[in-house]
């Protein structure tokens, strides 16, 4: 083929994009991105970094000694991959039983948060009666209450139940949230008031409606109050430090603030338990985050 032919060729249509600029010439045949867009992607790249990097120092950390922790300057990488901070760590203190309350606190307190926040958002979605915008709106402004208001006396309720000091005082006092009821709710206004309609004329009860209709076309908005119930209770500090007055009832956030609170606090230990805190909360997330992103997206449309 000629050196015109090869040019002809390449100063076709086909070669050049819909207003006449010429298309990428990578992978990809989309058109050439904006100056706009690539300083989008820029910022975003560069606020990813910035929310990424204190967890990467973290984890890198975790590998570090003692000595290497109070340099000044601090270096970016350990010497050596230490596991010895995760072994002592383990060893120095009862991990297994503060991992298996944290578990049976998250796991227990979040499906009771979705059980609970389901059906209230169900009848505040899908009932007409009178004063549900009103009870709608008074969920709403229990939002703007700072927990550290309400502590007493959601203690003095736990301590006449008998809930102190056990697991069920972690699982059931903060098992509702008006949060998970509001992105439900959202979320349940988008389901068709038609497709109830005609379950209940095919003779479907209010329950097997609830269960097989609205709870699987919820899925999405389900997955958000779950990721958000376990990050909240796994995390949770305060409450359990009130609630817990036997060290066999602490939960890894307070056993590890109890660690730190030592004579001479082993931060090498401290960063190898906190990593290994974080990796249940990172991997419910990477399970879950299509089903994330699509709930947030879909909530509030109606």
């Amino acid at each position: 083929m000629s050196l015109t032919a090869l040019r002809g060729s390449r100063d076709t249509p086909d070669a050049r994009g819909t207003r006449g600029t010429r298309r990428w010439t990578s992978i990809g045949d989309g058109p050439t991105p904006t100056a706009g867009r690539v300083l989008a992607y820029a910022v975003l790249i560069g606020l990813s970094i910035v929310v990424l990097a204190p967890v990467v120092w973290a984890v890198l950390s975790s590998f570090k000694s003692q000595s290497e922790l109070a340099q000044v300057p601090p270096s970016p990488l350990p010497s050596s991959l230490r596991t010895e901070n995760y072994t002592g760590a383990l060893s120095s203190f009862d991990f297994a039983l503060y991992l298996k309350n944290s578990v049976i606190v998250t796991v227990g307190a979040t499906l009771l948060t979705v059980v609970i926040n389901t059906m209230c958002a169900y009848g505040l979605a899908k009932y007409n009666f009178r004063g549900r915008n009103l009870l709608f709106l008074v969920v709403l402004g229990t939002i703007m209450i700072p927990l550290q208001l309400i502590f007493i006396p959601v203690y003095q309720m736990a301590a006449q139940l008998g809930l102190v000091n056990s697991l069920w005082g972690l699982i059931i006092p903060p098992a509702a949230t008006p949060t998970g009821v509001f992105l439900l709710r959202q979320y349940m206004l988008t389901i068709p008031d038609e497709l109830i309609a005609a379950a209940r004329i095919d003779g479907a009860g209010e329950f097997r409606i609830f269960t097989r209709i609205v709870v699987p076309l919820s899925g999405a908005a389900i997955a958000v109050v779950t990721i958000f119930s376990v990050m909240w209770r796994w995390n949770d500090f305060l409450w359990p430090l009130i609630i817990s007055q036997d060290q066999s009832k602490y939960t890894l956030p307070v056993a590890l603030a109890q660690f730190n609170s030592q004579l001479v606090a082993p931060f090498n230990y401290i960063l190898a338990m906190s990593v290994v805190s974080m990796l249940p909360v990172v991997i419910i997330f990477l399970v879950l985050q299509r089903h994330i992103v699509r709930g947030i997206a879909s909530t509030g449309l109606k």
